[in-house]
């Protein structure tokens, strides 16, 4: 059940509950601004995956597909467990993953509003 805080965490804080069902948890030590602008990147190219499913643009989708998976990895919610790696490369990990976002052509679902870190 989802409170004010957020989803249901586990004990070790690695992993939120929804529906009965664990997903890892976003990596707790990405700086709040950094956070947001991969969240945001998600968010874009989540819906940019939805737009190119309605337009039966395969190639568009493969290309959304990349970069959720790119920002799913930055948040450490995919790839290595954040909690299995050291400081530095989880800073590393963050830092790749909103550069190369960054750099990404702009989204089809309109210009780029990204906060500032």
């Amino acid at each position: 059940m989802n409170s004010p805080a957020g989803p249901e965490r586990t004990p070790d804080g690695r992993y939120v509950v929804v529906n009965h069902r664990r997903w890892r948890a976003t990596d707790p030590d990405i700086p709040p601004g950094v956070s947001s602008r991969l969240r945001h990147h998600l968010m874009a190219a989540r819906r940019a995956v939805s737009a190119a499913r309605r337009a039966a643009d395969a190639a568009a989708e493969r290309r959304a597909r990349e970069r959720v998976h790119v920002a799913k990895v930055a948040l450490g919610e995919r790839g290595t467990p954040w909690w299995e790696q050291s400081t530095e490369e989880r800073r590393r990990r963050w830092e790749k993953g909103v550069a190369e976002l960054d750099s990404a052509e702009p989204e089809a679902d309109g210009p780029q509003t990204d906060p500032p870190i």
